[in-house]
């Protein structure tokens, strides 16, 4: 690992069996090879068969069954090639009807072929001989030709026909010429003669080839100014099209590329640009190109060259592409392992959704939306007007100068939704309390000596339904809660609940508020940013008292009877006793405040302006922060949070000058809307019969009104990360009622996130249970402390994450069997702690002045030191190992490998002891320790180390083991002698065995299984088991697993059901693989000589 070292901690060891069963010298056969049981690879490959949907990902297909409107379901899954992923998948064309579809699977050099079965049973069967094919050239692409023969693009340009019925055999073959190196490839034609390639080259040129004359290209395009990656070709219109590495997509005019009546000069009709990377596939819908490109989108395109539609939901790029010719159903497929597909709308619309004026009256200064139908505006004279859409007239509700200037406006709906609330309260303190259809019925009150700066509607379970809360904001901080009651023919009724004092700040006022589930609280948010936790218990006496106060009539009142009911009304709220906030968490939304709080599932989650949408629970009458969570790159203003019914979770923000509602379960955004920013006047309305978005622009009114449409999108496989895995760590094993038991991991990505997943050995399928989106660059290390056992409310565990810029994350996670939701495991998060080493940098003034030193430090390895205890400190610790990029060594580490070969020992006892002493005596913030001179210093490789595992034998002395960019293997035994007096400990090393070459390139991880017995994975992509005897290194087995450029591995052990025993690990890359092997067997005693 170039540019870091990795570390290790070191302490007592765990617990191990007693009874452990040794692999003895000369007893290499018999050692069980792991097997692949669950895999999660990028998805390379993307085919409609019938009514079935294949899917491409590492070795194996995947089938997804499509019925009609509804919902696809998981039909099987197969693994179909050896040693490489499946780069393309070809239907045979055929009737609709028939039984069964054959299907060709190939990628590098290896071509299988599947039955896919329409009816019940298993729907993916092998096809001649079930045995994939090894032809000794790459093959670039596969097409079905006469007799049930293929047609095949191969490396270096040539062109053949394969019979692959029997042994499998080749009846033709050409070579083509003068190309170059080629990128991609599709065919044209059934027969010999008028089989045609299409080739892609890496020097940007598109090259036609006929099989019969191939020495030399027949026609070559130019135009492309990068490789070409992905070609399609329609031949019943004669239409190329072809995506390329500078971002472009072109449509060509080639009419037969075999040649004959219908061939044409090849002229380029279209150029498309609009992707942010590389266009990785192509398809043809009609005369239209649709492509998938490197940043995440799938764009449609227009006869002109625009983008007609553009669909986004992935986390990685894309890598596959179909359309199904019946339905105009579309599927991707990308590096985050997921497969999507997207049922076509009822209409598509051109562009950015129109925005109608209404023509409002006067300026208006707020718009509220009451249903879909329904606008509220109120003016800057403090008159208010509604809109009936359809007729598009205003209905004046309330004169001009009803609440005066600066007003304020808030609505709550009644059951029926015909009537509803209408709140308006101005810089004079004034409150008005209207019933919408029922205008003549108005309560007028004077709340405030001043000026009114907050009023929100809030639920409150327990009421009537004919009557709301109300909380109103003023001068000082006070806030009042108001129970509104509705009465048919007559004025609304308001109640003085309760009285509350906001915490000192510049903007002293509420922004949202919720009354919780369990009663006897409500949450505020206000203008700071702050979350605050108020008492609201009203005695019954309270409110028997308020009744009078407000009880307006329903025709206007005169002004003095108006002026001796606003003097009555500040009379009795001086007798109320005035509340504080029972808990606060100040500026948990920075600076710019909270949008929304709301309260869901036992949790409160509130939104503010910093992008953020946070979860909280309830402890002890504190308010205390699960999770933070970030929805969406770039979406930096965050108002409401909506929770569907069918378990989506809606977020409401503004991306930009445009207002965005995006989903957290298909990762898109369902609407964009161009308003001009969420800092002017908006309402947005949604309901099943339509949805709707208000705003103030230009001194008008502008509505946007649509029909609702059903879900375009459907997650068939779910996305994981959207670049390679860096570190993975198993939490454990969850036991589900009717379930198979479910591994739960922990994986660490470039990405900068860390997800908590449940892998099923049955679907061979991962679910993501919740995302941790706390670092602000790569996580690359994870460490798991405090494993606790099974418990009635499940398995916590404690686990650290570090990574670029130094960061470290603590969270608490606690994972419980949850038949409810999909993956029948819930996973809750508690945030703990976080740090950062430049953390000092954020708090100083003027850094813009000031250069940074080192900016780029990040931790590359991260271990929790065993057996460190501090019970006698008032709150736990852990004691943390971290390596950095830097070459040094931070918090409190015992054994480290570095980029030269070395590994090193260091004796932390005193350190740590110093450590404890100083929070025993709160000296404040913790800093790293100096450990001083190594113990020890083992030049173990030639270059760096990228792995580390330490085990404790039996007999007591430690087994190290490490792993080198060489491609070597290291292990040391070492014994650690305790000195007496004033002598320190010693390390001797009693042996020390290495195997160069252990592998082809860098070993990246390394476990000790027992003492005699190691497992080793490289990026070559083979794990071995090795049995360390007295002569070094024997080799067991060698297994090929299907995830590139590996990261890291981890391993744990289990127990079967005859109680045999047998070893599992992960390995992380490009993908994420589970493997399973069972212990070598005891060898067969030695007979006694004769």
């Amino acid at each position: 690992m170039s540019g870091g070292g990795r570390g290790s901690a070191w302490g007592p060891a765990n617990e191990r069996r007693a009874q452990r069963r040794r692999v003895e010298p000369g007893d290499g056969g018999g050692a069980a090879k792991m097997e692949s049981v669950a895999l999660v690879a990028p998805v390379t490959a993307l085919e409609f068969a019938g009514d079935v949907l294949l899917a491409g990902t590492g070795p194996e297909v995947a089938a997804f069954r499509l019925s009609g409107a509804g919902p696809a379901v998981a039909a099987g899954r197969r693994i179909v090639l050896r040693e490489t992923s499946v780069q393309g998948l070809r239907a045979e064309p055929g009737p609709a009807g028939g039984a069964a579809v054959r299907v060709v699977a190939f990628g590098g050099r290896w071509l299988a072929v599947l039955a896919v079965r329409r009816g019940g049973g298993a729907r993916l069967a092998a096809c001649g001989g079930g045995a994939a094919r090894e032809l000794g050239a790459r093959v670039w692409e596969a097409r079905w030709a006469a007799g049930g023969r293929l047609a095949l693009a191969l490396g270096g340009g040539a062109v053949a026909l394969y019979e692959w019925r029997g042994g499998g055999r080749w009846l033709r073959r050409a070579s083509c010429g003068g190309a170059g190196a080629l990128r991609c490839a599709v065919l044209a034609g059934t027969g010999w003669e008028r089989l045609a390639l299409a080739a892609g080259t890496a020097a940007g040129a598109v090259v036609v080839w006929r099989a019969a004359a191939a020495e030399t290209p027949r026609r070559r395009l130019l135009g492309h100014r990068g490789a070409v990656l992905a070609l399609c070709y329609a031949a019943p219109r004669g239409l190329l099209a072809s995506a390329s590495e500078d971002r472009s997509v072109r449509l060509w005019a080639v009419g037969a590329l075999g040649g004959g009546p219908g061939e044409r000069d090849g002229s380029c009709l279209l150029v498309c640009y609009g992707h942010g990377a590389r266009v990785a596939a192509v398809a043809l819908r009609g005369p239209c190109p649709v492509s998938a490109g490197e940043d995440s989108a799938c764009l449609e395109w227009d006869g002109g060259g625009g983008v007609r539609r553009a669909r986004r939901g992935h986390r990685g790029a894309l890598r596959a592409l179909a359309l199904r010719p019946a339905g105009g159903c579309l599927a991707t497929g990308g590096d985050d392992g997921g497969v999507r597909l997207w049922r076509p709308r009822r209409a598509v619309s051109d562009g950015a959704p129109v925005a109608v004026a209404l023509r409002a009256p006067g300026r208006p200064r707020a718009v509220l939306l009451v249903g879909p139908r329904r606008v509220l505006a109120l003016d800057e004279e403090g008159g208010l007007a509604e809109c009936e859409v359809p007729a598009g007239r205003w209905v004046p509700v309330l004169p001009p100068a009803a609440v005066g200037p600066r007003g304020l406006l808030a609505a709550a709906p009644l059951p029926g939704g015909a009537e509803a609330f209408c709140a308006l309260a101005g810089g004079d303190g004034r409150l008005l309390v209207v019933v919408l259809g029922h205008a003549g019925t108005t309560t007028k009150l004077r709340l405030f000596e001043g000026a009114v700066h907050g009023l929100s509607w809030a639920t409150r379970p327990g009421l009537p339904s004919d009557t709301a809360a109300l909380l109103a904001s003023g001068p000082n901080g006070e806030m009042l809660w108001l129970d509104v009651t509705h009465r048919p023919g007559q004025a609304p009724c308001v109640w003085l609940m309760g009285r509350y004092l906001l915490p000192p700040c510049k903007q002293r006022w509420h922004t949202c508020a919720a009354f919780l589930p369990q009663g006897g609280l409500l949450v505020c948010g206000d203008r700071r940013g702050s979350l605050l936790l108020f008492p609201c218990s009203s005695s019954p006496e309270l409110a028997a008292g308020s009744t009078g106060i407000a009880d307006g009539s329903a025709s206007p009142a005169n002004e003095d009877s108006g002026s001796e009911l606003e003097l009555s009304y500040l009379l009795q709220k001086e007798g109320l006793p005035i509340e504080t906030p029972l808990s606060v968490l100040f500026g948990l939304h920075g600076k710019t405040g909270v949008t929304s709080v709301t309260c869901h599932g036992g949790y409160i989650y509130s939104t503010g302006r910093d992008g953020c949408y946070r979860q909280l629970r309830l402890q002890d009458q504190k308010l205390e922060v699960l999770q933070k969570h970030r929805p969406c790159k770039g979406l930096q203003w965050l108002e409401e949070l909506r929770f569907t019914p069918g378990g989506d979770l809606l977020v409401l923000g503004f991306h930009a000058d445009n207002f965005v509602v995006w989903s957290s379960r298909t990762g898109e955004n369902l609407h964009c809307i161009p308003c001009g920013g969420g800092h002017r006047s908006w309402s947005y309305c949604s309901s099943p019969s339509a949805e709707a978005f208000a705003f103030v622009k230009c001194g008008d009114v502008m509505l946007c009104h649509r029909q609702p449409e059903p879900c375009e999108q459907q997650v068939l496989l779910s996305s994981l990360h959207g670049r390679e895995i860096t570190c993975v760590q198993r939490l454990g094993t969850v036991e589900v009622p009717g379930h198979t038991a479910l591994n739960v991991f922990v994986t660490g990505s470039e990405d900068t996130t860390a997800c908590v997943l449940a892998l099923s050995e049955h679907s061979r399928a991962a679910v993501p249970l919740t995302r941790l989106s706390d670092h602000i660059s790569s996580v690359r290390a994870l460490a798991l402390a405090r494993p606790a056992g099974p418990s009635a409310k499940g398995s916590s565990t404690l686990l650290f994450s570090a990574g670029g810029r130094a960061q470290i994350e603590c969270y608490r996670l606690l994972c419980a069997a949850d038949l409810a939701s999909e993956s029948a495991v819930a996973c809750q998060v508690t945030h703990v702690a976080s740090h950062r080493l430049d953390e000092h940098w954020e708090r100083k003034k003027n850094r813009h002045k000031l250069v940074k030193v080192d900016p780029e430090t990040r931790y590359m390895s991260l271990s929790v030191i065993p057996g460190t205890s501090s019970e006698h400190l008032p709150t736990p610790w852990e004691f943390l190992a971290a390596a950095c990029s830097d070459g040094s060594v931070r918090r409190h580490l015992l054994c480290s490998a570095a980029t030269d070969g070395s590994v090193t020992f260091w004796d932390i006892t005193n350190p740590i002891k110093d450590a404890v002493d100083a929070l025993h005596q709160g000296e404040g913030e913790m800093q790293p320790l100096a450990l001083g001179t190594p113990l020890l210093t083992v030049m173990a490789h030639s270059c760096g180390v990228n792995s580390l595992h330490i085990h404790q034998t039996p007999e007591g002395p430690y087994l190290v083991a490490s792993g080198s960019d060489d491609g070597s293997i290291h292990v040391c035994l070492l014994e650690v002698a305790l000195g007496e007096g004033t002598a320190g400990t010693c390390l001797c090393v009693l042996e020390r065995v290495a195997r160069p070459c252990a592998h082809a390139a860098h070993v990246t991880g390394i476990r000790v299984l027992q003492p005699d017995l190691l497992l080793s994975a490289s990026v070559d992509q083979r794990l071995t088991l090795w049995r360390r005897g007295p002569g070094g290194l024997d080799m067991l087995s060698t297994t090929f697993f299907h995830v590139p450029d590996l990261a890291e591995l981890d391993c744990w052990e289990v127990t079967e059901a005859g109680g045999e025993l047998s070893y599992c690990c992960v390995l992380c890359g490009q993908g994420l693989e589970v493997l399973r092997g069972t212990c070598p067997p005891e060898p067969p005693p030695l007979e006694a000589p004769q």
